[in-house]
């Protein structure tokens, strides 16, 4: 076992919703991921950190079956899920926010919203969505095309929470946003988890990072390097700034 899981398992207090060990990917003959171990405990939010072309989004793609090829294991409540297709990845309770968004233009809000099926019980409501993200109910009516960056990453992280998964992965929520913005996203991913969602959580932004996140997970040539709990960044600097750059 490596030592970055050797840490993370004297980290964990519990079972791990999401466990991913020794996984490989492969984007046609492109090899991406060279053996990614990562644990995620229910309740949690955790990070991958990472230089461009880490491995990061790649991560997030073989959890939800959108890459080409995977090797390893990806154990979600305790089930094997490397060789499912994506729809039945995500009919077990995982939603995936990529970076792009993927918002409806024709659509207005409302639309975009009630798009997703729901495939658990547990979903947020309309009403609940829009305690949430107030902007959005005052863009109820708008269409995709008329909202800011920042309202579209609303949405599409919105757009999720009515679905009834219990792990969100979320790519980048906080690039190319204002600082007021990514601080809004900020106090959604911590309501999130105070309302019992998991969040694997991709980010370059570390100082947003740090103040949403239990865990983080260094990412770098398509493996795990480091895992740093919250409580200890300040201990860990010098080798997150060798790391990242930050």
């Amino acid at each position: 076992m490596s030592e970055v899981l050797e840490r993370n398992r004297a980290a964990s207090t519990g079972g791990a919703l999401l466990e991913i060990k020794g996984l490989e990917a492969w984007y046609g003959e492109s090899h991406i991921l060279h053996g990614v171990d990562i644990e995620v405990r229910e309740g949690e939010v955790v990070t991958l950190l990472g230089r461009n072309g880490a491995g990061k989004t790649t991560t997030l793609r073989s959890v939800m079956g959108l890459v080409g090829r995977r090797a390893g294991s990806i154990r979600f409540q305790g089930r094997e899920t490397i060789r499912e297709r994506s729809d039945l990845v995500a009919r077990m309770g995982i939603a995936y926010c990529p970076e792009e968004r993927g918002i409806f233009a024709s659509l207005n809000v409302t639309e975009n919203l009630l798009l997703p099926p729901v495939v658990q019980p547990g979903g947020l409501d309309l009403d609940e969505i829009y305690q949430l993200f107030p902007n959005l109910k005052e863009r109820a009516n708008s269409q995709g095309t008329k909202l800011s960056g920042g309202e579209q990453q609303m949405l599409a992280i919105a757009r999720i929470l009515r679905t009834g998964a219990k792990l969100l992965l979320l790519d980048e929520p906080s690039e190319g946003l204002a600082p007021v913005i990514v601080q809004q996203i900020g106090r959604t991913i911590r309501e999130l988890k105070n309302r019992g969602f998991t969040v694997l959580l991709v980010e370059q932004n570390f100082r947003f990072a740090q103040t949403v996140a239990d865990r983080h997970y260094v990412v770098e040539h398509g493996r795990v390097v480091d895992m740093v709990r919250n409580e200890d960044l300040a201990a860990s600097m010098d080798r997150l700034h060798a790391y990242l750059g930050v």
